[in-house]
């Protein structure tokens, strides 16, 4: 078992997928037998994930030839999705050795689709749907996808670009979905039309500017299994009246939990959980209670359970009730010793290495049973009894479930029910010195709980037996499991103890060190809440475990922040500029829209002066037919304003390097008047108007890891560690920013929530695009008092930013 799971890892497969398929009894032989046949022993994830899909089909269908379409993967002739699919269809009817060259163009081996063929294909079908999709905007969306999909010269196209492709060109035809792609909106479209006067109404109200937000929630629920899972007190119990009491509890409304243990800190996974959760119920009208798993006094702190109460409701999302698997640990007792009264439990003095060899070992051997198994019951009352006491040490005894040790499902293997910890607990202290394990606490507090819904991830899809069995066993309400899969993202790691490795080695400063994607990671970087919800809604719930490119939420981030976020111009390597053909008290003051074309976001005022301040990367001292920003004799306009300034001298520094430029600022009219090919962002040098603000650090995070899956690089449990990009934080000293920073920061600190949020502390909400650099938010490092925020630029704030997220088409302007 050991060495297959070894070998399902080498095709990139998480480990508890490889676990999975290492005890499938009817993939595990099959996908062993194409790793053989390839002669491999290490893969690239997406050449291990085909074959692990040749695998699965099969295992289903009985394709012949597989060993030669598990080779043909590994040489890279297939190499994706659509042509495994034809590899599979021609070796049922045709033997591939026989003929390679009709299997090759069966298979669209060695056919390359560009870029740019994949673009124009798409543009054609877009374009010959444009009316139907500007008609039903979204909802026509799918339908236009296949047309798509169908076209000859896509067939052998990779899929991800096509469809990246597809959806960056309906954004750019449609927008942002708003509230018109709703299923309300659907089913308003699909309804008669209504009179004149209200039709005239209906279209007035769509003009109005929609601002973005994420799909609804119901988005989640409306297809997939999920879509279809029982209804409250549907579920059989093992006693007709236990179905009775728990209608009497719910009235027959759905109730969830979100069960996090407080041993880390939330993180991107955990967003879809609680979105998940939380969504299900209040779109079935129901309850999400917040329970904290804290059965591990060894592990748990108070900062976690603040931060995971605190992030829940970050995500827009209140508990009905909040609770603590401690809250029932005196019920969790007395159930422990009914199972045991009832011979379906026994105090087990075993060792690690004992239980293990019980369970079949690392060879899968015979299992058999312990031999405390059949114990008399009042014996294992009493040995139960001297554990609660304290009079064995941490190890020497634990109270296991007898359940059946021949069960395929290695969860029904006698798991442990307590165990001895000598540690303080954050809430009960040390009243108890036995704890409850997660297989004995949780389906029971789902019971207490009246859950109808016990929704967790597939790593527990094997506990789902015993969860039922235990609550059977000491016959209590049973609520229903079902398991989704779980979320991940791309140059990253989860796992709280390798997040720990992380920062106690001093590779990231904290655990909400702004590279991580923990929820006070992502918070603390200026990651909108919404643009995570939204990331996760699009995702759906299926089955499968995802890992996702990180561009994709990425994308939502700009989204979202494209239309909250004000505009304001920022240099983060200043060049002085020195305008001599005006006057040295050359004072103007010039109106600038906080966001163009969008009135609701308001105005402010900056200086211009003889004397102003440029980014050094907007400035060559040899110009190219390629570059339009400043160079010698070269116009170039100045954001803002309507004319451009051209250098004419260049003065240097003793060291050689340039001290500042000379330049003639054009006050021509008329048809004289040049017209710049571009325009740069600039800060005026003003003092009494408190230009330029200084930025005291200027935070640039790239990804912490160099490559997509950090767990794939090298061998050993740490070998993520040497993965890490030693670069991936650059500080920038020196930047500066216009008056307007100031100026949002007061519009901001005027609102209800602005006023709350910075009372908190909570500065990263105050968020920019700096012009043509990216998408900036203040760190928590900040020093600004309420007397800074009124007094704007003449403050003594310390002014501390970060990165968010990059623009779209120059990640890397202005940051060099």
């Amino acid at each position: 078992m050991a060495e297959l799971i070894t070998k399902f890892e080498a095709l990139g497969l998480s480990a508890d997928k490889a676990k999975e398929a290492a005890a499938n009894k009817k993939i595990a032989p099959t996908l062993d037998s194409l790793i053989t046949a390839t002669g491999q022993t290490a893969f690239t994830k997406s050449i291990g994930m085909l074959i692990y899909a040749l695998a699965a089909t099969v295992a289903k269908e009985k394709t012949p030839h597989a060993d030669y379409i598990a080779c043909a993967i590994v040489a890279s002739r297939i190499a994706t999705t659509e042509q495994l699919g034809a590899a599979t269809k021609f070796c049922a009817k045709s033997n591939p050795s026989a003929n390679e060259a009709a299997f090759d163009e069966a298979c669209g081996v060695g056919v390359m689709v560009s870029d740019e063929e994949i673009a124009a294909s798409v543009q054609s079908a877009i374009f010959d749907s444009k009316e139907s999709l500007t008609n039903e905007r979204y909802r026509g969306m799918s339908k236009v996808l296949g047309v798509v999909k169908r076209l000859p010269e896509l067939r052998w196209a990779d899929f991800g670009k096509v469809k990246a492709e597809f959806d960056a060109q309906i954004l750019a035809l449609l927008g942002p979905k708003d509230e018109r792609d709703t299923p309300a909106a659907a089913k308003a479209a699909a309804a008669p039309k209504a009179a004149a006067p209200a039709a005239a109404a209906t279209a007035s109200k769509a003009s109005e500017p929609v601002k973005w937000k994420p799909a609804p929630l119901e988005n989640l629920f409306t297809s997939g299994e999920i879509s279809r899972l029982h209804k409250a007190g549907e579920n059989p119990q093992i006693k007709p009246e236990l179905t009775k009491q728990h209608l009497a509890a719910t009235k027959g409304s759905v109730i969830t939990r979100f069960p996090p243990e407080p041993n880390g800190l939330l993180h991107i996974g955990h967003a879809k959980a609680i979105n998940v959760n939380f969504g299900y119920a209040k779109v079935h009208g129901g309850t999400c209670n917040l329970r904290y798993d804290d059965t591990n006094p060894e592990a748990e702190e108070q900062e976690y359970v603040d931060s995971i109460l605190e992030m829940v409701r970050w995500l827009g999302f209140e508990p009905h009730n909040i609770f603590y698997s401690s809250d029932y640990f005196h019920q969790l007792y007395d159930l422990a010793i009914k199972l045991t009264e009832k011979g379906l439990a026994y105090v087990c003095h075993c060792t690690g290495p004992e239980i293990k060899a019980q369970r079949g070992g690392d060879e899968r051997g015979p299992r058999y049973a312990c031999k405390h198994r059949d114990r008399p019951v009042a014996e294992s009352l009493a040995e139960f009894q001297k554990m609660k006491e304290g009079r064995y040490a941490s190890g020497e005894a634990i109270l296991r479930m007898k359940m059946d040790i021949q069960s395929d499902n290695n969860m029904m293997w006698d798991t442990v029910a307590y165990r001895i910890l000598y540690a303080s607990h954050h809430r009960t202290g040390t009243e108890w010195c036995i704890y409850p394990t997660y297989d004995f606490t949780h389906c029971l507090c789902d019971s207490f709980e009246n859950i109808t819904h016990s929704l967790c991830t597939c790593e527990f899809i094997m506990s789902r037996e015993s969860y039922y069995w235990l609550c059977d066993a000491v016959e209590v309400y049973k609520p229903v499991q079902w398991e989704y899969g779980r979320l991940s993202v791309t140059n990253t790691v989860l796992s709280k103890r390798k997040l720990l490795k992380l920062r106690d080695k001093g590779l990231v400063r904290a655990l909400d060190d702004p590279r991580l994607f923990t929820l006070p990671a992502l918070r603390r970087r200026g990651v909108p809440a919404l643009a995570i919800n939204a990331f996760v809604r699009e995702l759906g719930v299926t089955t499968a475990d995802t890992t996702i490119d990180v561009v994709r939420l990425d994308n939502h981030i700009r989204d979202c922040l494209g239309e909250i976020a004000p505009r304001i111009m920022a240099v983060t390597h200043p060049l002085r500029v020195v305008l001599t053909n005006l006057p040295e008290d050359h004072f103007e003051q010039i109106v600038l829209p906080f966001k163009p074309n969008d009135e609701s976001l308001g105005t402010y005022t900056v200086p211009f002066t003889r004397v102003l301040y440029i980014d050094s990367s907007d400035f060559r001292e040899v110009d190219s037919a390629d570059y339009f920003r400043l160079a010698p004799n070269k116009p170039v306009g100045l954001q803002g304003l309507s004319r451009a300034i051209t250098c004419t001298e260049v003065r240097r520094n003793v060291d050689g390097s340039i001290a500042e430029l000379v330049c003639h600022y054009d006050t021509s009219s008329g048809e004289t008047k040049p017209k710049p090919k571009t325009f740069i962002q600039w800060v005026a040098d003003c003092p009494k108007l408190g230009s330029p603000v200084r930025l005291d650090e200027v935070r640039v995070y790239n990804p912490l890891f160099k490559h997509d899956n950090p767990m794939g690089v090298g061998e050993g449990s740490d070998a993520y560690l040497s993965d890490v990009d030693l670069e991936s934080l650059v500080v920038v000293k020196g930047a500066i920013a216009e008056v307007g920073l100031w100026d949002w920061i007061k519009k901001y600190a005027a609102t209800e929530v602005g006023r709350k949020e910075l009372e908190k502390h909570n500065v990263e909400t105050v968020r920019f695009q700096f012009k043509r650099i990216g998408y900036f938010a203040l760190d928590k490092d900040t020093v600004m008092t309420a007397a800074d925020i009124e007094n704007g630029q003449f403050g003594s704030a310390k002014l501390i930013m970060n990165r968010i997220v990059t623009l779209k088409e120059d990640p890397k302007k202005g940051l060099a």
